[in-house]
């Protein structure tokens, strides 16, 4: 049965006013397509877990979709802060934005990836060498130190993490949700097995056998997953390998518009309540902005031959 769905259709069904949403991809693969359609379907109350909330959870916390960020680090990578996610955290958010104070749960990066492995394993807690050395146990209470099992010696653990809807953005799927994806890969797997619904968006719909052909490169089975968008340039201005690069002129730009409510807002109002989807975003974006981002040249990993038993 095809799991099939268009990208508002998927939202609407799936994410829920005060749900735990899982955007991840770490660089690569985030899926700001599905971000803004939450923002466009103005989505309330969320809880949004990511390992590191830049510039789509900016983007979310200023059109008033959360109240609460579950991550480690946050900023906008390369670039600096994130700035509408300091107004709601100090409190200083003029007229147009959420005034409501932004509740913060913050982790190591190992220490959200231990929290999305206990959750995908059903497991109480993860427990980690860290934190020794760091204040976080003492701002969040719910990094806490126990005594192994077998001797003396005192680790950390993290409580499991599992959202309502993780969205995975990948190169392909078949309609049954069978995901392959490859470049560099953060815990998408381990998010998406976490989660009580999965949303995979990906650049190319394929057949059946094309995933067959390559089974290894299945990071997410079909059995997880409850809808599939098919929305190509989903992650811009993140980027997907092999299809396009990361816009980091965006990364720039998107620093001196969110300084300001007033232009962060009309940001949004152009590129996200202005358009009807995906597809008229990128045509907003224009052929040549676009071109820009395409592969200059092809670099084929090479194939493997299973072979046939008979």
């Amino acid at each position: 049965m095809s799991k099939v769905r268009s990208m508002r259709d998927a939202v609407a069904d799936l994410v829920h006013d005060g749900d735990v949403v899982a955007i991840e991809g770490f660089t690569h693969l985030i899926c700001f397509a599905a971000g803004h359609e939450i923002i466009r379907q103005r989505k309330r109350d969320l809880t949004l877990a990511r390992l590191t909330p830049d510039l789509i959870y900016d983007q979310m916390v200023a059109a008033g979709t959360a109240r609460k960020l579950v991550f480690s680090w946050l900023g906008n990578p390369g670039v600096g802060g994130l700035h509408a996610i300091r107004r709601r955290v100090e409190d200083a958010v003029p007229a147009g934005e959420d005034p409501a104070p932004l509740e913060l749960e913050e982790y190591s990066h190992f220490g959200m990836v231990g929290r999305y492995t206990a959750g995908a394993s059903n497991l109480p807690f993860f427990p980690l060498r860290s934190y020794f050395e760091t204040d976080l146990p003492k701002a969040n209470p719910l990094i806490r130190p126990i005594r192994s099992p077998f001797g003396d010696e005192t680790v950390y653990a993290v409580p499991p993490l599992k959202p309502d809807v993780t969205v995975v953005h990948a190169q392909r799927a078949d309609a049954h949700g069978n995901t392959q994806m490859w470049g560099l890969l953060g815990c998408q797997k381990e998010a998406a097995f976490a989660a009580k619904r999965v949303i995979v968006v990906v650049e190319d719909l394929v057949d059946e056998m094309v995933i067959r052909a390559d089974p290894n490169r299945t990071v997410i089975p079909g059995l997880i997953v409850d809808a599939v968008v098919v929305e190509p340039f989903g992650a811009h201005p993140s980027y997907v390998q092999g299809a396009y690069d990361r816009d980091n002129h965006f990364y720039r730009d998107w620093d001196a518009i969110a300084r300001e409510a007033v232009t962060t807002q009309a940001w949004l109002e152009e590129w996200v309540y202005g358009v009807s989807g995906r597809a008229e975003y990128v045509e907003k974006l224009g052929a040549d902005r676009v071109s820009s981002l395409r592969p200059s040249g092809e670099a084929p990993s090479g194939s493997v031959d299973y072979g046939v038993y008979r």
